[in-house]
């Protein structure tokens, strides 16, 4: 919350080791901690005052919707093709983006258009 710029998290592994993964501690499970994750840091966030969160993964947005239990939405402008920006209450946006959507600079637009 202390940096500048736009603060990014994000996880990856290689498949093999997702694998791995998924064989120890069972496919729903593994996703569920990570998706739990996303949703606490979100909460986190959120409470020490973040005003917009920009999604990536629809099982990330979905888990960030849940976790900050948000329960409406007002439409606003278009981002890239398929993405809006979304206001979430008086002083808190989000725009929330499936893998299948969004173009290569789309953190950097969503950020500008969400600042808007």
């Amino acid at each position: 919350m202390a940096q500048d710029g736009l603060p990014l998290l994000f996880s990856s592994a290689d498949p093999a080791d997702v694998k791995a993964a998924q064989v120890q501690f069972g496919q729903d499970k593994a996703a569920q901690a990570i998706e739990g994750f996303f949703a606490e840091v979100a909460r986190q966030v959120r409470a020490l005052g973040a005003t917009k969160i920009i999604t990536a993964g629809g099982e990330t947005s979905g888990a960030v919707v849940e976790g900050l239990e948000l329960a409406q939405f007002e439409i606003g402008p278009e981002i890239d093709p398929g993405v809006p920006a979304l206001r979430a209450g008086t002083d808190f946006v989000v725009a929330l983006k499936s893998g299948n959507f969004g173009a290569p600079d789309f953190f950097v637009k969503a950020d500008r258009v969400l600042g808007g």
